[in-house]
């Protein structure tokens, strides 16, 4: 007999269409039937229901509208959000969906828990807040924004789904085209996790660890491939009780190895120690003879990356600039 997931009707929103697509990852409703209502007759006859029956038991019913529901991710102090559908589907069914979407990729128990968190702290709580309406900062930003973002966010691209509809029975179709937006933005950011940012944390490791059997002088690490390391770093230096050791990572592209610094861990743009400024913007022979390096390729304006010819001019760039 075929499942049916149901949802309430009318307008439609970023939580519900996701928890209805991860819920579609898993073998026992991955067939299933929508069905959108507000009436509880039709609702109850339902294999599970989501963001509506004002209910949650963690089996059928997860709605988080009703009154005194204060439910998080985690009781560990590093999540205070109050879950939506959303969360509250992710919370029991999760990992299950992780699996399901790694399901050709090698991934032991113990990556499943790392992504679990993962996901939830990257994807899942922002849409949990914008549902709740929690603001993601504690007091009101006085500056003006020099442009508005809102309208690119995924919650603002569903809502804009709604005005496509014309007549009521419309709604349905649309919120196939909202729960497939949304589950495709996750599904990609599940999946690259799992393939790329997952196997980059043993490079991230083993890269640490050879850095730090060389002894106290040195302040780079050395990767064979560009990886995704920044997350990981952070992480592995704060577990090894290391934090704000490492201050370049060099890799090899094509023409030329990078030397790039490591950015302050809040901050995107603002580097731990950017390469000495009197190389930046300088390229090729000019930045040699300035560096006193041969092979130099570039060093960007801001001083945040820099190439040489070789490995070894690459090596002494770090070295220099550690010491500057």
């Amino acid at each position: 007999m075929t499942k049916t997931i149901g949802t309430h009707s009318g307008a439609f929103h970023a939580d519900e269409s996701l928890a209805v697509f991860m819920l579609k990852q898993l073998p026992e409703f991955k067939d299933a039937d929508l069905v959108r209502s507000r009436d509880m007759e039709t609702l109850d006859k339902c294999d599970i229901v989501v963001d509506v029956s004002g209910q949650y038991d963690g089996k059928k019913y997860f709605d988080h509208h009703q009154r005194g529901f204060e439910e998080i991710f985690y009781l560990d102090g590093e999540f205070v959000t109050k879950l939506s559908s959303a969360g509250l589907v992710y919370k029991h069914f999760g990992k299950d969906v992780i699996r399901a979407i790694l399901k050709d990729a090698d991934v032991s128990d113990a990556d499943v828990a790392l992504l679990y968190r993962k996901i939830y702290k990257d994807f899942v709580e922002a849409i949990d807040a914008n549902d709740n309406g929690i603001e993601a900062y504690s007091e009101p930003i006085a500056e003006k924004p020099k442009f508005k973002q809102f309208g690119i966010t995924l919650p603002a691209l569903v809502s804009t789904l709604n005005g496509l509809v014309k007549e009521e029975t419309e709604r349905d179709a649309q919120f196939n085209v909202a729960s497939q937006l949304m589950g495709t933005a996750f599904h990609n950011l599940v999946y690259t996790a799992g393939t790329v940012w997952l196997p980059a944390r043993a490079k991230v490791l083993k890269a640490v660890e050879a850095a730090l059997a060389n002894g106290d002088d040195q302040r780079y690490l050395e990767f064979d491939e560009s990886c995704q390391w920044k997350d990981h770093l952070f992480t592995i230096e704060e577990e090894k009780g290391i934090e704000g050791r490492f201050l370049y990572v060099l890799y090899p592209t094509p023409d030329s190895v990078r030397v790039q610094a490591v950015n302050e861990k809040d901050s995107a743009f603002k580097s731990r120690k950017a390469l000495p400024e009197e190389w930046r913007g300088l390229r090729d022979e000019e930045l040699s003879e300035k560096s006193g390096i041969p092979g130099g390729v570039f060093v960007h304006a801001a001083g945040f990356i820099g190439g040489n010819k070789t490995l070894e001019g690459a090596l002494e760039m770090a070295k220099k600039g550690a010491l500057a």
